[in-house]
């Protein structure tokens, strides 16, 4: 069982070159697990942790619907966006300067085969970061991710969460809005 994350600062990377390459990692886990059963091997599955920042895209996950999309393709040219459909569970997510990115690609047969609580678990590692930066984030019952002021009518979501899992191992994950223009 390997609990080793390996911590990839990517930069400022386009959206779908970091999704090749989250699809790399995704599927070299994927077919090392299907080895290990094929062949009764014991080989170890590495885990990543990829933080990025992207230039501005909107993302649609597969549960989403496009009629949530407020922009249309002029809009997106005019503000210099672009608009991906992805493999990943959530609806539109937007994803720009200003904002982390977190793409924790990880077997979690090396942690806990759960994803109920994986989900909680990214959930409790925003709030307990923006804890220390002042800020209360709470979960939103019936909601995934990270929000402030609950209950407020003024409520507001501070990070998106959208994840895709196959054989225990995760892609895709977090947009923690930092300094993000919104507009």
């Amino acid at each position: 069982m390997n609990r080793t994350i390996q911590l990839q600062d990517l930069g400022n990377k386009d959206y779908k070159a970091t999704w090749e390459y989250q699809e790399e990692l995704f599927k070299g886990i994927v077919d090392l697990k299907i080895k290990n059963r094929r062949e009764e091997l014991n080989l170890e599955t590495p885990n990543y942790f990829l933080f990025v920042e992207h230039p501005h895209v909107y993302t649609l996950g597969k549960s989403g619907d496009e009629h949530n999309m407020l922009a249309n393709s002029e809009k997106l040219k005019a503000i210099n966006a672009t608009f991906v459909k992805t493999n990943r569970g959530g609806d539109i997510t937007y994803h720009g300067f200003g904002q982390l990115v977190g793409y924790p690609v990880l077997d979690l047969d090396n942690f806990k085969s759960d994803i109920f609580l994986y989900m909680r678990n990214l959930e409790e590692v925003i709030i307990r970061v923006i804890a220390e930066y002042g800020l209360k984030g709470e979960r939103s019952e019936g909601e995934t991710g990270v929000w402030l002021d609950v209950g407020k009518p003024y409520a507001r979501k501070i990070c998106a969460m959208g994840v895709k899992t196959s054989k225990w191992v995760t892609m895709h994950g977090f947009g923690l809005n930092v300094n993000t223009d919104l507009r």
